[in-house]
């Protein structure tokens, strides 16, 4: 187990323990959705969490305050407010969901997903083993070692591999890459009805247009953006949702760098 940081001073201690005593229930409500006791109780040990495993491995610098309860938990949370929602009465025969976080990185959104959907099977990939064991450590010490599994590969190996492709309901990256790049790592993951979700922060239409280029050979398509302010300020979000129209050829992903080296839908493509 890590050492902990070197501890703050304790007036900026007591700052910080009422920035995030009182950024939680403020963004609930700003969210839409409340969050059981347990649930809480999670979302603050994910907090001090972060906190041991950042002092070794640097993680993350939204740690504190409104940087984790906005620009990490309710950034991670705001695309899923319908299953969120649908969650509190879930169908008694409903299947659980299946998502994957593809370059989960400190473990966001899949962590934060995995704790607001309890019944959902989360897998989260990242390709640095060190951010994946203590993520995989982290999910363990939450309680959701049973319901959270952890890859350690790049991504285009895990979009061709048996296990994983055609698979999940959701598929997510956050901070990954291009709109495209990102598009060619997920749909290859997803199942016939699956969704892929896409968190982008500003948002044009020269973006969309290159994303519809590279949904082409894909065989998806893109639904209308979402786009959410976050609160306090901390600047406009987009969520935008992709859906296969048939299956994706094998050849996507490409080996191992293509798709960054050569986005879809540009004339180098292949």
């Amino acid at each position: 187990m890590p050492s902990r940081p070197d501890a703050p001073a304790p007036e900026d201690a007591a700052a910080t323990a009422t920035a995030d005593a009182t950024a939680g229930p403020a963004l609930w409500q700003a969210l839409g959705w409340q969050p059981t006791q347990q649930q809480q109780q999670q979302f603050t040990a994910l907090q001090e969490q972060l906190r041991l495993w950042n002092g070794r491995l640097n993680l993350t610098r939204l740690v504190e305050g409104e940087d984790f309860w906005i620009a990490q938990v309710f950034d991670s949370l705001w695309p899923f407010l319908p299953l969120l929602q649908a969650e509190q009465t879930p169908a008694a025969d409903a299947s659980p969901l299946e998502l994957i976080d593809v370059g989960t990185g400190g473990g966001f959104p899949g962590l934060a997903v995995a704790i607001a959907l309890p019944r959902a099977r989360l897998t989260l990939v990242d390709s640095v083993g060190r951010k994946v064991e203590a993520v995989r450590a982290m999910a363990a010490a939450l309680g959701l070692g049973e319901r959270v599994s952890l890859r350690c590969e790049r991504i285009e190996k895990t979009g061709q591999a048996a296990a994983c492709r055609g698979r999940f309901d959701w598929a997510m990256a956050r901070a990954v890459a291009s709109a495209p790049v990102v598009a060619e790592y997920l749909v290859p993951l997803l199942r016939p009805n699956g969704q892929a979700l896409l968190y982008r922060g500003q948002w044009s239409n020269d973006d969309q247009a290159a994303l519809d280029r590279a949904l082409v050979p894909l065989r998806a398509r893109c639904t209308p953006s979402q786009a959410r302010d976050l609160p306090a300020g901390r600047g406009i979000r987009h969520a935008l949702t992709l859906t296969p129209t048939g299956p994706c050829p094998r050849t996507y992903p490409r080996a191992v760098g293509l798709p960054s080296k050569q986005p879809l839908g540009t004339a180098i493509a292949r």
